[in-house]
């Protein structure tokens, strides 16, 4: 088998809203796209395949890891990242978002967005001409899936395939506990959201994880019962409190989640597996869902999984820019001639 062979020579879709809008195999094409520019560009490689080509990222919130990831990917591979933060174009103001994706996709190649609420990343879609990806909504996070994948994919235990693993979120219902069932349960891993009642995911992303087991394998459980760490693989948690949510006093979700639901040195102990590993989308609140002492850990990854970031943002804008395979053959072009 040819490892630089993509299964699929284009995606089904144009834009990249949502994961569950791709197969397990046009998945795996992303990640796979990811995992070898980034380990040829760690041996010293360089590319230019997005030259001239340029990446609008349309910012609704403040962004470390989403904006950081996708400029150095753009640049890296040649092409070039415009930050449009909040107030600095006129959306919002004076323009509405269907006619900014109208203008950014006449004058783009693609467009990023962060933004507050779904309904405006469909918007883009819709009207932008150009391949337009979900940088987060307050529904999903699927670039955080890809960065995800890879890292779990990275540290998959010796003796097991990927759908032999456990992966289980500890804390509330975020849209990055949702996303990484969706992911999770994609690749047919077996999934578990670890949860006081009424934090739980809703009937609606359990009915997701659902059918992609159905298809792949797998299993979603949802549940307030500690027992279900046992034989965890992966322990990943995210704040108590959604970055789209009304300000709480903290008091308030710290009754609802500390001390049972705080990823600590006992709780990593309760999966019963010395190998397992912590993951965390950051940024992360220190002492609250989780330790220093995890979270600065021997089996903390999640500096790894940020790292993977760019990972996936590489692979996501060569595959939705066109260009994944014709990559993939220049780098085993590359590799071959200077062997």
């Amino acid at each position: 088998m040819d490892i630089y062979q993509l299964t699929n020579k284009s995606p089904s879709r144009k834009d990249f809203l949502d994961t569950t809008d791709f197969d397990q195999a046009e998945i795996l094409d992303i990640v796979k796209t990811a995992v070898i520019v980034r380990d040829y560009i760690k041996s010293g490689g360089t590319l230019d395949t997005l030259y001239h080509k340029n990446l609008a990222m349309l910012f609704e919130q403040k962004s470390t890891r989403t904006r950081v990831s996708f400029e150095v990917a753009m640049s890296q591979l040649g092409g070039h990242a415009l930050n449009l933060a909040p107030g600095a174009i006129q959306l919002g103001a004076h323009e509405t978002i269907e006619d900014t994706a109208q203008v950014l996709g006449r004058m783009c190649d693609m467009i990023m967005s962060r933004v507050d609420r779904h309904e405006s990343i469909l918007a883009l879609a819709k009207y932008a001409k150009v391949p337009v990806i979900n940088g987060m909504s307050d529904y999903n996070h699927p670039t955080q899936e890809i960065g995800d994948i890879i890292t779990i994919l990275d540290n998959l235990p010796a003796d097991r395939k990927w759908n032999d693993v456990k992966v289980v979120f500890v804390g509330d219902c975020t849209q990055v506990c949702a996303s990484l069932m969706m992911i999770t349960t994609k690749l047919g891993m077996n999934y578990v959201h670890y949860g006081p009642e009424g934090k739980l995911l809703s009937e609606e992303y359990q009915k997701i994880g659902r059918e992609n087991c159905e298809k792949y394998g797998g299993s979603v459980t949802v549940t307030s019962d500690r027992e279900a760490l046992k034989g965890a693989d992966f322990v990943y948690t995210d704040v108590w409190y959604g970055l789209y949510d009304k300000e709480t006093p903290k008091e308030v979700y710290m009754k609802d989640f500390y001390p049972t639901f705080q990823v600590n040195d006992d709780l990593m102990n309760a999966t019963e597996n010395e190998n397992v590993k912590f993951m965390h989308c950051l940024p992360a609140n220190r002492g609250e869902e989780v330790t220093d002492s995890v979270m600065d850990g021997e089996k903390s990854v999640c500096f790894d999984q940020a790292e993977n970031r760019l990972t996936a943002q590489r692979g996501l804008c060569l595959y939705f820019g066109g260009v994944a395979q014709a990559t993939l053959d220049e780098i085993k072009s590359k590799k071959e001639g200077n062997n």
